[in-house]
């Protein structure tokens, strides 16, 4: 044991009972380089999934929409800002104002990050998805439209469009039943 200019350390583990080794580079030799694994992580890294939506009406069926989008990658999600959810909604919305939204959005195990848009019309996210440089845009049935199918096209970004399945023993929702219209 080399523990020369390491007298200090020595006596401080000494004095708590515990032994001062000095390890070589021979006493690693098995473990994994910290380098190899970041490297690995590197080569492999998850696809950016993003999804985007008002989430006035939070329920159990965003939260469904979530889980299945983040099976792609890392899931980033942009909310509306409440400018346009009124824009695209009409008066009376959003019922809950954009940061409390986001907060919410973000809770949820599966996000890898919630952020609030900065566009307007049905592409509001189109700022935040290009500064993501997002691999994948996700959506379900009743957010399929044409605008976003043409953004992914001319951005290069893959289009997927999920059927809604509600969580095995739960009701379906959406908002638009909760609202009655």
């Amino acid at each position: 044991m080399d523990i020369e200019g390491n007298q200090g350390r020595a006596a401080f583990c000494a004095s708590h009972g515990f032994e001062y080794l000095v390890l070589g580079a021979g006493d690693l030799a098995g473990f994994p380089e910290h380098d190899a694994v970041a490297d690995k992580r590197r080569a492999n890294p998850r696809k950016k999934v993003v999804v985007t939506g008002c989430y006035d009406w939070f329920h159990s069926g965003h939260v469904r929409f979530f889980e299945e989008a983040s099976e792609y990658g890392d899931l980033y999600v942009i909310v509306g800002h409440d400018e346009n959810v009124r824009l695209l909604k009409g008066e009376g919305h959003p019922l809950c104002p954009e940061a409390e939204r986001c907060y919410l959005v973000g809770s949820v195990r599966y996000v890898t990050r919630a952020m609030i848009s900065t566009g307007s019309g049905w592409m509001d996210a189109e700022p935040e998805i290009l500064a993501l440089k997002a691999d994948l845009y996700v959506v379900n049935e009743d957010g399929d439209k044409p605008e976003k199918q043409a953004f992914c096209r001319e951005h290069g970004l893959e289009y997927l469009v999920l059927k809604r399945t509600p969580k095995d023993g739960l009701v379906g929702r959406s908002g638009t039943n909760l609202r009655g219209f």
